[in-house]
């Protein structure tokens, strides 16, 4: 017989910056069910993975002097080393640069153009660049800035392919209503109904000819498909549909859950499905709006300088403590506030105390009284029955609250089993059972039960704390029986074997001295912005060179003899600079901060042995020095007078 299967993804995030705490909170939240599933007897497929093109892109490579592949090889590999690090059980990771993703949208594009949902027309409006978003007047923040990222927009006009989603308005309103699962949590339906659906649903522009770092349109290629299609298709591309091999979609399709933050929920509930209604496809079963992470209540951001990173955390806490933070002390689909107090209150709390005490306290009972053999489960009675009952039922409220994606209660159904064993130890009062020969029978009893408890609690906690799980298997002398750790185990008390050998050995969490971590915390996140008002730049430095790797580079002088702009990219400047007896021509990405004609006759210092590269069709030899902020607010050339060009810099 077929296991039943179970799809869930991740949205496919945008390699632009580093991947901070939030996109960590929706990587673990998916991490959680998918695990979940396969414990529970599912063939699960868990997709996550990269949104790869687009102007943003183009701009960040280019003003890094890469290509836009080199950027994104190096961004990818930092994100997969993430998700290695928080050890991510992911199946497959799309991106959407491989060519079993453009292949197919360039086959769904056509089919949706030959059947008429798609039409070239003209687009006019405020386009944000950052977040690559076209915005109507009234939708603008006041002084003409974007609504989501409060950066300043401008004015675009270009020719472009509209798809129909008006068209689609009264069947995505029919199937809502009939179908009240798909959007959740309940908010995020009444959202998309009362602000988006029942309002004027517009065409939407699904092609861009203002850069070129994109999925061609097949039978036009000055154009490039937009987001919406390329993006979203992710989810069915990443099964081979449309390819000659579909036996994954065929399995997997329809998902069973997208999880997706908030902000993109009308993407995922709107647009996506009207595009597969126009393919005549299944519609996703659920898509899980979560809520945002903020930082003292407000929104996490780069240019605020209040982003918590995972790293760090993980570096200092353990992966488990932070996975149990973000699943536990939020209710996924609202809003959280993160504080360092709250974040290191929770561990000390729940883990240390709670749990860790736990697990270190029964072993340390079994080895000092029964000379770490556990005994075996000889009398019954009140304390011993209620005990029993909590942990037998423990999995039910598990299982029900992990299929609704509530995560923090999920977890509270297991600490009320863990804060019943220590209520359990207080009842019976082992280390006075100790001292009466004729107690003995009631010592092993409880000994036995909650070295039982403990192992169901950590059987039910592993698809969350992979890591701890088998910390606790192994104070248990779990190692070869998988018998005792399946799902189907938590619904039996007694597997436990008498004779096992159980053993206190390491703490599996410390307490904290909360006043010094939050020292240290609030010195590693402080923002970038300090009292006096000066830019403090953070500092995070490369991996150690020897002398011989930095001779390998060639900085000499070079004399600006030409600039202008780049005729295909507004941020980038095209330079003649002599260096010494040669000419070179070099693309910078200085727009923003410097006049091309201003800078004729100016020196410059000039990395010359760089391998050359074409940005957006310019040849580029080379790469100007320049000082700058991470956050792209100031960047100054370093100008040299009195030495002449071709002279060696180092």
């Amino acid at each position: 017989m077929s296991k039943k299967t179970f799809y869930v993804t991740t949205p496919i995030y945008y390699p632009s910056g580093r991947l901070h705490i939030g996109h960590t909170y929706t990587t673990v939240a998916a991490d959680a069910i998918a695990r979940f599933k396969r414990f529970t007897g599912y063939d699960v497929r868990f997709l996550t993975g990269t949104d790869e093109h687009g102007q943003k892109i183009q701009t960040v490579a280019n003003d890094k002097g890469l290509s836009e592949i080199e950027y994104l090889d190096g961004m990818i590999a930092d994100i997969k080393d993430l998700w290695k690090t928080m050890d991510i059980s992911y199946d497959d990771f799309i991106r959407t640069t491989q060519s079993r993703h453009k292949d197919v949208v360039q086959k769904i594009f056509k089919t949706l153009f030959d059947q008429g949902d798609i039409y070239k027309s003209e687009y006019e409006g405020w386009y944000c660049t950052p977040c690559e978003s076209f915005w109507t007047e009234t939708q603008l923040k006041e002084g003409e800035l974007c609504p989501d990222c409060s950066r300043k927009v401008t004015k675009a006009k270009e020719e472009a392919y509209f798809f129909k989603l008006s068209k689609y308005k009264d069947r995505l309103i029919k199937y809502y209503e009939e179908h009240s699962d798909i959007c959740y949590p309940k908010s995020r339906m009444n959202e998309m109904l009362n602000n988006f659906l029942n309002d004027d649903l517009q065409d939407l522009c699904v092609s861009r000819t203002s850069f070129d770092w994109g999925i061609k349109v097949p039978f036009d290629p000055k154009h490039v498909i937009y987001v919406w299609i390329d993006a979203l298709s992710n989810y069915i591309t990443s099964l081979g549909y449309l390819t000659d091999d579909e036996s994954n979609f065929n399995k997997y399709w329809p998902a069973d859950v997208h999880i997706v933050g908030k902000e993109i929920m009308r993407f995922h509930s709107i647009i996506w499905p009207a595009l597969l209604m126009a393919l005549d496809l299944p519609l996703p079963k659920k898509v899980f709006g979560h809520g945002w992470i903020l930082f003292s209540e407000d929104k996490m951001s780069k240019s605020k300088g209040n982003v918590v990173y995972p790293e760090p955390l993980i570096e200092r806490y353990g992966i488990d403590s932070l996975k149990y933070f973000l699943l536990r002390e939020f209710t996924f689909g609202q809003d959280g506030n993160y504080t360092n107090k709250n974040f290191l209150t929770r561990l000390n709390s729940d883990l240390a105390n709670d749990l860790g005490n736990l697990v270190s306290r029964t072993a340390k009972m079994v080895e000092k009284y029964n000379d770490k053999n556990l005994p075996a489960n000889k009398v019954s009675g009140s304390f011993h029955d209620e005990l029993k009952e909590v942990a037998l039922n423990t999995h039910k409220d598990v299982e029900n609250y992990m299929n609704e994606l509530d995560f923090s209660n999920a977890l509270e159904s297991i600490w009320k089993l863990i804060r019943r064993c220590n209520k359990y130890i207080d009842e019976t009062t082992p280390w006075l059972l100790i001292k009466d020969e004729s107690k003995k029978d009631e010592l092993d009893t409880v000994l036995y039960n909650l070295c039982e408890s403990i192992r169901i609690a950590a059987v039910l906690i592993s698809p969350i704390m992979n890591e701890t799980a088998n910390k606790i298997f192994g104070h248990l002398g779990i190692t070869d029986d998988k018998d005792l750790l399946t799902f189907d185990s938590t619904k039996e008390f007694g597997l436990l074997k008498e004779g096992t050998i159980i053993e206190k050995g390491q703490n599996l969490f410390n307490r904290l001295d909360i006043e010094k971590e939050i020292e240290f915390l609030e010195e590693l996140f402080a923002p970038k912005e300090e009292d006096n008002g000066e830019y403090k730049e953070e500092i995070v430095h490369k991996e150690q060179v020897t002398i011989d790797d930095f001779a390998k580079l060639e900085f000499r002088v070079g004399k600006v003899l030409e600039g202008k702009k780049h005729p295909k990219a507004d941020k980038l400047l095209v330079f003649k600079i002599k260096v010494g007896n040669e000419e070179r021509q070099i693309v910078s990405g200085i727009s923003k901060f410097y006049d091309p004609k201003e800078l004729e006759g100016k020196k410059v210092i000039v990395v010359c042995n760089l391998k050359p590269v074409k940005l957006r069709g310019e040849l580029s030899e080379g790469m100007i020095l320049a000082a700058f902020r991470s956050d792209d607010s100031k960047l100054e050339l370093p100008f040299v007078t009195d030495i002449e060009d071709g002279c060696t810099v180092g």
